[in-house]
């Protein structure tokens, strides 16, 4: 009876120790407390998440759950940030990774009042191969201690174990296809048992594949939004829809400009592109583009003339949700979508002058700020800017900056018009004529070298563009006949000079040879057409019948 009554009171003041030790009272756990709550709903809410936040919460807490659980911690391999104030940092052999504590949750007895889901305490982070946790992601094996009656030497604070009821630990790497992402550590009031590191272990496995899964599907997703925001920039244009298609030409104009993207194209500087309207310049910015280094990244067009006024800046640097009125999302601009390609700034003179300084800082630091958020963002991008109007005269009259003149002005390369390239009409006609006849789903009627010769002699005011539109029209208008061309305006035929002699004078037969050659020229060049557009008539300035009774009196017959 004694000895009965001896163990007994013995039990009772271990209780009240336990008591004394706990203010708060023990947790009523005994041998067959689980370490996990329904370890199978946890495996199948982990193959359901996509987002890595809500992954990691989700399992330290229904891990912690268990009251048999004090502390279950998560900490993943990410490349070194922070060490200037890590605890660590005299152990850490390289600073270019480590493990970040992303995910914490327990129960404290000393103190429920503590916050253990804190991770930026002493241990958030973990050198590779520092202490249990870095050997567990340096060697990719586990590091089990199921029942601590002798603390391991591996423990970092033996008081925090002794004063929470600390039993049982198991730290598990998070491996997926032979690559570590992290380690779960789970601190256990209960001794672990062989089938709860088995579920343990499980666990383990299918969250790093679910890690794996959330990194894709964030990649994804983020390669889905730049996409999309390309797509609405209309970076991915059809081929048909950008401007002349292809650089065609055989003319020396052409091949001199060709042989200046060649130099300036592999480089990073800025490209000013110069010419009338109609000669192509957003096509060369396409060619510097391709045949650069950046080729694989996107090509984003701003045509600055389109642009409203209070727009600029959002439309260059982006905003983010209220920053005024109508912001009703984050908008990317226009130099972070051209991060890492080319940012082609069309009539880049329209520009208003009080934003060109921040254009300017852009071109010079390489940052930007969106409206209404102080941070800088780094931007990566080659500037092509392209004008028709003179701005080194707009800069003399103060209406261009001086200093983004000279900025964007590095390499200059100005664009001849298509009068001063005739050799390259035939040529362009012809591409027209094929792309007519695929837009349209007709037969494209043949370039007589008649018709060629009467296009040759236009001085195309409108340049490449006016000459594009042409072709179409007259695709339209032959409806399956022979080529007819019709010009909107009046045609303007480039006259030469006829070079003579001061002193030499023709006799009457010399005059009427002279005309009468000249207008076998306007005939042929006509291709035997008197009347209409680019008709003989028209060539030569007179009347259709003033050339009737013109050719009647020389003997000569229109075909």
């Amino acid at each position: 009876m004694m000895g009965s009554y001896e163990k007994s009171l013995n039990d009772e003041v271990s209780s009240l120790r336990d008591e004394m030790s706990y203010p708060w009272g023990m947790p009523s756990l005994t041998a067959s407390t689980p370490l996990f709550n329904d370890p199978k709903r946890l495996l199948l809410d982990l193959a359901q998440q996509r987002e890595l936040s809500a992954l990691l919460d989700l399992l330290v807490t229904r891990i912690a759950g268990s009251e048999a659980v004090a502390l279950a911690r998560l900490w993943l391999v990410r490349p070194g940030q922070g060490c200037e104030t890590c605890p660590m940092r005299e152990e850490c052999p390289d600073r270019s990774q480590c493990l970040h504590l992303v995910a914490s949750n327990g129960t404290s007895l000393v103190d429920p009042s503590s916050d253990f889901s804190r991770i930026d305490g002493r241990f958030r982070r973990f050198p590779i191969g520092v202490r249990k946790v870095g050997r567990i992601a340096m060697t990719g094996e586990a590091i089990e201690a199921p029942d601590m009656a002798e603390l391991p030497d591996w423990v970092a604070d033996p008081e925090w174990v002794r004063s929470e009821g600390i039993i049982g630990f198991a730290g598990q790497p998070l491996s997926h296809r032979g690559l570590v992402l992290g380690v779960l550590g789970v601190f256990s009031r209960v001794r672990i048992g062989d089938e709860c590191l088995d579920w343990l272990r499980m666990i383990a496995d299918h969250a790093a594949v679910a890690i794996a899964h959330t990194h894709a599907w964030e990649e994804v997703q983020r390669l889905r939004n730049r996409l999309e925001e390309e797509n609405e920039y209309l970076q991915q244009e059809v081929a048909a829809e950008q401007g002349f298609g292809e650089m065609l030409g055989v003319s020396p104009a052409l091949r001199n400009v060709s042989h200046q993207i060649d130099l300036v194209a592999p480089t990073d500087s800025s490209v000013l592109i110069l010419g009338e309207s109609g000669v192509g310049k957003e096509l060369v910015a396409r060619e510097l583009h391709r045949r650069s280094d950046r080729a694989d990244r996107p090509l984003i067009k701003v045509n600055c003339a389109a642009i409203p006024r209070e727009l600029f800046e959002s439309e260059f640097f982006g905003h983010v949700q209220g920053a005024f009125t109508g912001a009703l999302r984050d908008r990317t601009g226009r130099f972070e979508l051209a991060h890492g390609g080319t940012l082609f700034l069309d009539e880049v003179g329209e520009v208003p002058l009080d934003l060109q300084s921040k254009l300017l800082r852009v071109l010079q630091e390489g940052e930007i700020e969106r409206i209404g958020e102080e941070r800088t963002r780094k931007v990566d991008v080659r500037v092509i800017a392209a004008t028709n109007r003179d701005l080194r005269e707009e800069s003399r009259e103060r209406r261009f900056r001086e200093d983004l003149y000279y900025r964007l002005s590095v390499f200059p390369i100005e664009l001849p018009p298509l009068r001063e390239r005739r050799e390259d009409i035939a040529i362009l006609a012809e591409h027209f004529l094929h792309k007519a006849g695929q837009r349209f789903g007709v037969s494209a009627p043949r370039l007589t070298k008649a018709v060629a010769r009467q296009l040759e002699r236009y001085d195309w005011p409108g340049n490449v563009r006016e000459l594009q539109h042409v072709v179409e029209r007259a695709v339209i208008l032959s409806r399956g006949g022979p080529l007819r061309i019709d010009f909107e305006e009046p045609v303007q035929v480039a006259h030469r000079e006829i070079a003579l002699d001061e002193s030499e004078v023709l006799t009457d037969a010399q005059v009427r040879e002279f005309e009468r050659t000249n207008l076998r020229r306007a005939l042929n060049a006509a291709g035997g057409k008197v009347h209409g557009p680019l008709g003989a008539a028209q060539l030569l300035g007179v009347k259709p019948t003033t050339l009737s009774s013109r050719l009647k009196a020389l003997g000569l017959k229109a075909k």
